[in-house]
């Protein structure tokens, strides 16, 4: 039979060992990593791996503005009602249109134009652009901007991505052609058909609308047209004003947070 003093050595012993090991793998662990973080052709830093590129939400700012933007890469047959609501509101919009519908409605383009809207690049075919090569990326880009310019002599400074569909790349390829990239944080979701009354409760019941909310609209749609001159009433009753992207975003000198929304440095 072991003694108790024998018993309590072999714990202490055991009791050392366990310490000793344990040291022993810890300091393997140190002598790898170590290797790693020195070692640039095996250790690659996390802030080489995670890039966030974003378009810009919203806008910081104390004045109550908002920016109405209209997608346009379906029809035609409302906007002349549009364009008449924006006018009876003496509201500025932006006009994100595809290069197909540019070719498609040029006239379209013209009244938008002369309506004193901005017009905007909204790419060319409408596809979704981080499923393209970045040579494709840069096409649909600028052939968009190219036919604008062409039948306006306007050169556009605002793009946004199809299906607000948006990867690094494509965030990258926009600001390389001298672009904002520009998404929304207020969706009207009016291409879901659900009723005029629907996108009216949507946009005015939006969480996120504030000064310098960006909100989606889509011309084209069934009840976007029928919708609007209330909508625009609800907002001008909480206050807000309206104006176009270019007048509401930071050129230059400006930081994102992580939502996306836009601060003046």
């Amino acid at each position: 039979m072991k003694s108790k003093l024998f018993t309590v050595v072999e714990d202490i012993n055991i009791q050392y060992m366990r310490c000793m090991t344990g040291i022993l793998l810890f300091a393997v662990c140190l002598y790898f990593c170590a290797g790693y973080l020195h070692n640039p052709a095996i250790f690659t830093p996390v802030s080489a791996i995670i890039q966030n590129e974003l378009p810009i939400y919203s806008v910081e700012t104390e004045e109550p503005v908002l920016a109405l933007t209209f997608d346009a890469a379906w029809g035609d047959e409302d906007l002349d009602d549009i364009l008449a609501i924006l006018d009876a509101h003496h509201a500025k919009a932006t006009f994100f249109v595809s290069g197909d519908w540019v070719e498609k409605y040029p006239d379209a383009i013209h009244s938008i134009y002369q309506h004193g809207h901005e017009l905007a690049n909204h790419g060319t075919n409408h596809k979704h652009m981080p499923a393209l090569s970045d040579t494709e990326i840069l096409d649909e880009i600028m052939t968009c901007h190219q036919r604008v310019l062409d039948l306006t002599g306007y050169s556009m400074t605002a793009f946004r991505a199809p299906y607000s569909d948006w990867d690094d790349r494509v965030v990258s390829a926009a600001h390389s052609c001298n672009y904002s990239c520009i998404n929304q944080n207020v969706d009207s979701v009016d291409w879901k058909e659900y009723g005029a009354d629907h996108i009216i409760e949507t946009v005015l019941s939006d969480p996120d609308l504030d000064n310098g909310a960006i909100i989606l609209l889509h011309n084209g749609t069934r009840y976007t047209r029928d919708a609007l001159d209330r909508l625009l009433t609800g907002l001008e009753a909480q206050g807000y004003r309206f104006v176009t992207i270019s007048d509401l975003v930071y050129p230059d000198h400006y930081t994102l947070d992580h939502t996306g929304r836009q601060f003046s440095d």
